[in-house]
């Protein structure tokens, strides 16, 4: 009795043994926490120095995601950050889409798989250079709602989707206390500057939204940038090109550079801008050395603008920031392998850096030193050279120390230099463009122009503001109207034709009189509205002008960016009459949406054989409004591939059925074209170059688009291009 009572004991012994066993395996996992000081994150108890990189999953491909997450984790990343982008998620209310490029658990599963960490900017406004800072164009529709404030509608509208993102996160189990990558959220974007300008129901706004995300429960850290005032359950942080002298607003905070902007984005018009490798490591390091915990790349592989996501900046359809990873997957040297090198000599001097203060000693002019002493012996050292043009000689503890101009040496030992910010030990990669195939057989088909007598168009009295119309679903918003010109009415008496004028908020306008195209103009980078002014041919009778305004791209960034406006508002004037000046504004005007290409699909191979295109001798040349289509075979290989499309003018672009961007070459660059040097603050250089070309002539061509055989090229030309130079070339270094 009493042995079988005693193995009966000992199995409940074993029993309770492996229950208490689970639930501790059980509560590492879940009970798992994130946490931080003023000096360091602390994951699972391990103090940590976190050096992130931004990788945006819509303006690359799903095929692409795991070469650029291995190659952040090869460059010595510990965590990727991304924002979650709004419009693509959710386009019309209620309906979501998470596939393709927009697949962000996919995304997020890949990083953990790889041994990365997630930080995850929720926003939801994102700005990023994103079409409408990332807002859906049917929320600007919401009766009663002003974007970013303290605002009934907005609020609501903003935590249903931030609520959206953060169940299914919980729900795939992604937050770090459940065992995923994500350790750490954001909330809002950059919200600081608009709330000193509106303020009262800024501040408010900002503290609900910091307890709203807080509320959420999420087990990690949020933050929000560029937000000095931000409540003490929330994490402020620095954006910029330098943030050493940045500090959180409460002593208890990790010190945070969340956007460390690796170069700067292309704008059509613009110069493309170029940033050091060598002035971004002294950046790195001297946060670093100014008890910096987190920094982050912005960007670390830039990307695409896909379709037509690019904002309403004139921003181009490369998104390739000049970061160490570039637009086509490739490594951009001697950035990446000089930042790589960067965070090896952190993580070496890391011991140090997250247990102690730094002694810091100014030993001569622009010299600094910088000592990390733990009291378990780590001991690591910074020696600075802030003079941006000569060399100097520092002393540090008995040994002299060479320094180049604007440089920091790292010394993890506090005795062997390993990593000097100026000096650069890989060479240039050099890209090349070289074509591939035999050229493209070509057809074309022109686009009719509509004219309001059309039956696919809306009427009414005046003039209608564009995004009002289309609700974005086109870049394309044509005002058609008809004039009645008496005979011997339609001349000045100079024999001058009227002078018309329209006056647009942007961004395109082309002015069709009678079907046959008048003129174009188009707006700037400093300001989109434009107005087109030039004498039109009129004849006796009825004479049909037809407007087509075009959009690039909605706005993205200010004060209640939603009440901007796109498309012609007026004054629209015909001078030079009998009567004197016509005023056109308030007569009856009709309207149609996007272009008739765009109706009959073009871009896919249904709709390209429902009309009948033009080949051979046939083939439209410098034809403005004007569809073009050609086959291709998938080249061998792997390398990158993109299109030259140098030889046209602005449109967009198609590979079977899915939207590669707008075009633009014909904007020429403009603007400060010297090369830059890495001397002095890159702020006030700029570091501009390709001046006087096209701000963009290739467009990149993603492999997990193509077919083996008879892939679809299709492009739509608004001023006129020669197809038959258009070339699909390999990107290579």
């Amino acid at each position: 009795m009493m042995s079988l009572m005693c193995k009966m004991n000992m199995g409940r012994v074993k029993m309770l043994s492996l229950i208490v066993f689970l639930l501790m395996v059980c509560s590492s996992v879940v009970n798992a926490t994130v946490s931080y000081d003023d000096k360091a994150f602390i994951i699972n108890g391990k103090r940590k120095i976190l050096i992130s990189g931004s990788i945006h999953y819509p303006r690359s491909t799903p095929e692409m995601w795991p070469d650029l997450i291995q190659k952040a984790k090869d460059g010595g990343l510990d965590v990727i950050q991304t924002y979650v982008f709004w419009n693509v998620h959710e386009p019309s209310p209620g309906k979501y889409d998470f596939g393709g490029r927009y697949d962000l658990v996919k995304f997020i599963k890949l990083v953990q798989q790889a041994g990365l960490y997630v930080h995850l900017r929720i926003g939801p406004y994102i700005c990023a250079e994103w079409n409408f800072g990332g807002f859906p164009a049917w929320l600007k529709y919401v009766p009663g709602i002003e974007f970013r404030t303290d605002n009934g509608p907005f609020k609501v509208k903003m935590q249903g989707f931030v609520e959206q993102i953060v169940s299914m996160m919980k729900s795939e189990k992604l937050f770090e206390p459940q065992g995923g990558p994500i350790i750490m959220s954001q909330i809002e974007n950059e919200y600081g500057p608009v709330e000193w300008e509106i303020g009262a129901p800024g501040k408010a706004y900002t503290k609900w939204a910091a307890n709203m995300a807080v509320g959420l429960n999420t087990g990690v850290p949020w933050i929000m940038c560029k937000q000095e005032d931000a409540p003490a359950s929330v994490i402020d942080t620095c954006n910029g090109f330098y943030c050493e002298n940045f500090r959180p607003n409460t002593p208890n905070k990790p010190k945070m550079f969340t956007e460390l902007w690796t170069g700067w984005y292309t704008q059509f018009g613009g110069p493309v801008p170029k940033r050091p490798a060598e002035d971004i490591a002294f950046a790195v390091a001297r946060f670093v050395q100014n008890n910096g915990s987190f920094f982050n790349y912005y960007m670390y592989h830039g990307g695409t603008n896909f379709g037509r996501t690019g904002s309403g900046l004139f921003v181009a359809t490369s998104y390739d920031y000049d970061a160490p990873i570039d637009e086509y997957g490739l490594l951009n040297e001697p950035k990446y392998s000089h930042l790589t090198n960067l965070h090896k000599a952190i993580k070496l001097s890391e011991p140090a850096l997250v247990s102690s203060y730094p002694t810091v000693t100014w030993p001569g002019k622009n010299q600094e030193i910088h000592v990390f002493s733990s009291r378990t012996g780590a001991c690591a050292a910074f020696l600075s050279n802030l003079d941006p043009h000569f060399s100097t000689k520092v002393t540090f503890r008995n040994m002299q120390y060479d320094l180049p101009p604007w440089s920091i040496s790292i010394l993890p030992d506090c005795k062997n230099v390993v990593y000097n910010t100026a000096r650069v030990s890989t060479k240039s990669s050099e890209p090349k463009f070289t074509p591939v195939g035999n050229g493209l057989a070509w057809q074309s088909f022109i686009e009719a122009i509509p004219s309001s007598s059309d039956t696919d168009t809306i009427s009414k009295d005046g003039l209608w503001e564009q995004i009002s119309v289309t609700r974005d679903t086109s870049d394309y918003l044509w005002y058609m109207t008809e004039i009645n010109i008496a005979p011997g009415e339609g001349f000045l008496k100079n024999g001058q034709s009227p002078l018309l004028t329209v006056m647009s908020a942007g961004h395109t306008l082309h002015v069709f009189i009678n079907g046959q195209l008048s003129g174009t103009v188009y707006g700037g980078l400093e300001n989109p509205r434009l107005t087109f002014n030039e004498n039109v041919k009129l004849r006796a009778g009825i004479n049909k002008i037809s407007l087509c305004s075009v959009t690039v791209g909605l706005a993205n960034v200010g004060t209640h960016f939603e009440k901007w406006n796109a498309g012609i508002l007026g004054p629209v004037t015909l001078k030079g009459l009998n009567e004197g000046t016509r005023d056109l504004t308030k007569q009856r005007w009709t309207y149609k949406v996007g272009l008739k290409g765009e109706s009959l699909n073009l871009e896919t191979t249904a709709g390209s054989s429902s009309v009948e295109w033009g080949a051979g001798s046939l083939i439209a040349q410098k034809q403005p409004f004007t569809w073009y289509k050609a086959t291709f075979d998938a080249p061998a290989g792997n390398d990158p591939l993109a299109l030259d499309m140098s030889a046209m003018g602005k449109g967009q672009i198609w590979i079977n059925g899915q939207s590669i961007g707008r075009h633009w070459p014909a904007y020429i660059a403009k603007g400060n074209c010297g090369e830059c040097s890495y001397a002095g603050t890159y702020t006030e250089k700029k570091c501009l170059h390709y001046c006087g070309k096209p701000s963009q002539t290739w467009y990149h061509v993603p492999r997990s688009w193509l077919k083996a055989r008879g892939n679809l090229l299709v492009v739509f030309e608004e001023w006129g291009g020669n197809p038959s130079w258009i070339n699909l070339v390999r990107r290579t270094v």
